[in-house]
């Protein structure tokens, strides 16, 4: 059964597909899924050790930035407690992964919901 975070991918993908048939991405579509422990250490290990990598990466260049690169969450998802701090150490990760992508000159953005 498809996570509601997969759905999201997928329409997005369908999207860019239909909307801009030109434009190169690519979707990390394991992100989403539950995997075993196994399974978990060896995405762990083919990223370099790495966690909180976006969902997916537009690698269109637009005026000043190189591509995007989004994070996807399902609908209702919260993203930052009442003090601003993000909802969850796995957030914050990624959040911190955000930052780093854009001071190296990519628009990043955390998107709840499709729309």
């Amino acid at each position: 059964m498809k996570s509601a975070e997969t759905s999201i991918q997928i329409a997005l993908a369908n999207y860019i597909v239909t909307e801009y048939p030109d434009v190169q991405f690519h979707s990390d579509y394991g992100s989403g899924t539950k995997l075993s422990f196994k399974q978990a250490s060896e995405q762990k290990a083919v990223n370099g050790g790495r966690s909180g990598w976006p969902d997916m990466l537009i690698a269109q260049p637009i005026g000043r930035f190189n591509g995007l690169f989004v994070e996807l969450k399902k609908d209702g998802e919260r993203i930052y407690k009442r003090d601003l701090s993000p909802a969850s150490e796995h957030l914050a990760v990624q959040i911190d992964v955000l930052r780093k992508l854009s001071r190296c000159g990519y628009c990043v953005a955390l998107a709840v919901g499709f729309d």
